[in-house]
């Protein structure tokens, strides 16, 4: 009799298991910045990515009927020590959107616009790069460059 519960508690430990497993599998999300995006295209079109970048203000364009907004985002780096290097990240996002060489994606984001949506924000979007190579957002967050300045005085000086 012992033989049977232990075999049926191995066969249910592997079905959580596999269960756990596969989920995970499926819901992940890739992160990447934008140039890493860009260069992996044609293996990320349609997977669920999060990619964040600096937003280019005039290129804002919101159609309130829709609730389509569409902007571009500029490639700003993702390793936190790199962004203190330059100056922390109210510098990093001004510095990307005054780079006309910077790598850019057009995002197309469907619902209220955000009141944070301006430039040099950087914005993190969790959603799937289309074919046509614009990212279609289905999550939008962002950071306004402000906040940052008062939080560490010297950027502002810095800039002037």
């Amino acid at each position: 009799m012992r033989p049977k519960f232990i075999i049926g508690g191995l066969l249910i430990l592997a079905a959580v298991v596999y269960l756990i497993f596969s989920s995970t599998q499926v819901n992940a999300e890739f992160f990447l910045t934008i140039d890493e995006l860009v260069a992996k295209n044609a293996n990320m079109t349609g997977k669920n990515v999060r990619v964040s970048g600096a937003v280019l203000g005039d290129t804002i364009q919101y159609d309130a009927q829709t609730l389509t907004l569409k902007f571009t985002v500029v490639n700003v780096p993702a390793d936190n020590k790199e962004i203190e290097a330059q100056g922390g990240l109210a510098a990093v996002l001004h510095e990307a959107v005054s780079d006309p060489d910077r790598q850019r994606l057009e995002v197309v984001y469907k619902g209220v616009k955000p009141d944070l949506l301006k430039n040099e924000a950087q914005a993190i979007m969790t959603g799937q790069l289309g074919q046509d190579g614009l990212f279609y957002a289905d999550e939008l967050l962002l950071k306004c460059p402000t906040k940052y300045e008062e939080a560490v005085p010297e950027q502002s000086d810095q800039t002037q």
